[in-house]
C-alpha cells in the first residue's frame, strides 16, 4: 500500500511539472519572446533609436492622442459600466438577457466591422446621422469623436463582467439595510456598494485602459488616412514600420508595452492581500 501511494503522488509530481513546463513555454513563446525581441531592436543602438522617436512631433502627438483617447474612454465606460452592472444585478426586467448578450457582442465582433459600422453612420458624406451632423459642423469619423466612439465599444464588456461578478457575491443585504434606516440611493451607493466593487473597479480600468492603449483595427477604419493629425500611437507604428523607420517603431511599441505592464504592476502593489483582514479586537474582561 505505501509503494502504491508513493508511485501515485511520484506520477502526481511528474504531471504537475509537466504542465508547469507546457503553460510556462506557451507564455515564454506568445508574450515574453516577441516582447524580449522588441526590446533588443529598441535598444540595438543603444538610446538613438528612443531619442530619434521623442524628437519627432508625429510620434509625440500621437502619444498624446492615444493618451487622451484612452483616458475618455475608459473615463465613460467606467459611468455606463456601473451604471450597466448594478442595472443587470439589482434589477429585473424585459430584455435583460438580450442587453447581457449585447455587452459582449465586442468581445466576438471584429474591431474592424465596428469601425467599418461607424463610418456607415457618421460618414460625413453619405452616414445616415452624419451628413447632418456635418452640416452643423461637428464631425465624428475621421475625427476624435469616432476614435473615442470605436475605443469606447472595444473596451465595453471589460468593466462590466469585472464588476457583476462582485456584486452578485456582494448580495444586496447591507443596501436594503441601509434604505430601510432611510440612506438615500446616493449614499448606499457611496458608503455600501462602491467600497464593496471598489477593487473590481480597479481592475476593470486598467484592463480597458490597456486595451484601449493598443486598440489598432476599428481606429484604422475611423481615423483613414490622416496621417499625423488623427494618428494614434499604433497607426503610427504600422506607418514607420511600412516606411523603414524601424527604430522608430519599436520605441513606439516599447513605450506602449511599458505603459500596459506599469498599469498592472501599479494595481498589484496597491492590491491588498488575499485573506488579509484585520484581526478582531478582543474582548476586555
Amino acid at each position: 500500500m505505501a509503494s502504491a501511494s508513493t508511485v501515485v503522488g511520484k506520477q502526481s509530481k511528474v504531471t504537475t511539472w509537466a504542465l508547469r513546463i507546457v503553460v510556462v513555454s506557451y507564455l515564454v513563446l506568445l508574450v515574453a519572446w516577441p516582447t524580449s525581441l522588441i526590446v533588443q531592436n529598441t535598444f540595438a543602438d543603444g538610446l538613438d533609436g528612443m531619442r530619434t522617436a521623442l524628437g519627432d512631433p508625429d510620434v509625440t502627438h500621437a502619444l498624446w492622442l492615444t493618451l487622451r483617447v484612452s483616458v475618455i474612454a475608459v473615463s465613460i465606460n467606467l459611468v455606463f459600466g456601473v451604471g450597466m452592472s448594478l442595472l443587470l444585478v439589482r434589477y429585473d426586467f424585459p430584455g435583460k438577457r438580450l442587453l447581457s448578450a449585447l455587452i459582449d457582442l465586442p468581445l466576438s465582433v471584429s474591431p474592424v466591422v465596428v469601425g467599418l459600422a461607424l463610418v456607415l453612420v457618421y460618414n460625413p458624406r453619405y452616414g445616415w446621422f452624419g451628413e447632418g451632423l456635418h452640416d452643423r459642423g461637428f464631425d465624428i469619423v475621421f475625427a476624435t469623436p469616432g476614435i473615442v466612439m470605436a475605443t469606447c465599444f472595444v473596451v465595453l464588456p471589460l468593466i462590466v463582467r469585472e464588476l457583476v461578478p462582485t456584486l452578485e457575491e456582494l448580495g444586496d443585504d447591507q443596501e436594503q439595510a441601509a434604505r430601510s434606516l432611510g440612506a438615500t440611493g446616493i449614499q448606499t451607493f457611496w458608503r455600501i456598494t462602491l467600497p464593496g466593487i471598489r477593487w473590481a473597479i480597479v481592475y476593470g480600468v486598467v484592463l480597458s485602459l490597456a486595451r484601449s492603449l493598443g486598440e489598432f483595427g476599428a481606429v484604422k477604419i475611423v481615423a483613414g488616412r490622416s496621417i499625423g493629425d488623427m494618428e494614434t500611437a499604433t497607426l503610427l507604428v504600422q506607418r514607420e514600420y511600412q516606411n523603414f523607420h524601424e527604430d522608430v517603431a519599436y520605441s513606439v511599441s516599447l513605450l506602449l508595452v511599458v505603459a500596459s505592464v506599469l498599469c498592472l504592476i501599479v494595481v498589484a502593489i496597491l492590491r491588498p492581500h488575499e485573506g488579509a483582514h484585520p484581526e478582531p479586537a478582543k474582548e476586555k474582561k
